[in-house]
């Protein structure tokens, strides 16, 4: 099967991931953009983990782990998270006038993707 496809089957699931977050956890005009955050924190901790684990299958796998690491970490957890959501729900925030809520909503959430990463990465290590 072409790699493409991987990425490409792996996206359409992450997308319907984000979409549930997103319907589970909708955001109300100048409100905290709670599913945006959870779905970017959650795939940190995701791809910190998987680069560890699929870097160690890779030797033993060949091919097939590039497959994986497509489906996976560009499919995935690229159509899971968003960093273009993100972006745009910060400059909502501004423009209904939270600036300190979307100064906070950046702080957090970069600080909190970057602990979660490592995390999976410890935690896929140990």
């Amino acid at each position: 099967m072409p790699l493409w496809v991987w990425v490409a089957l792996g996206s359409a699931i992450g997308g319907v991931g984000r979409y549930a977050m997103a319907r589970l956890f909708p955001t109300v005009p100048g409100g905290w953009p709670l599913a945006t955050m959870s779905v970017n924190v959650a795939g940190s901790f995701a791809i910190g983990a998987l680069s560890v684990w699929l870097a160690s299958r890779a030797a033993a796998t060949g091919a097939s782990a590039e497959a994986m690491r497509l489906f996976w970490m560009t499919g995935v957890l690229g159509g899971f998270t968003t960093y273009s959501a993100f972006a745009l729900e910060t400059v909502k925030l501004a423009e209904s006038g939270a600036v300190l809520r979307a100064v906070a909503y950046v702080s957090l959430t970069v600080l909190l993707c970057i602990a979660a990463a490592a995390a999976g990465r410890v935690l896929a290590s140990s």
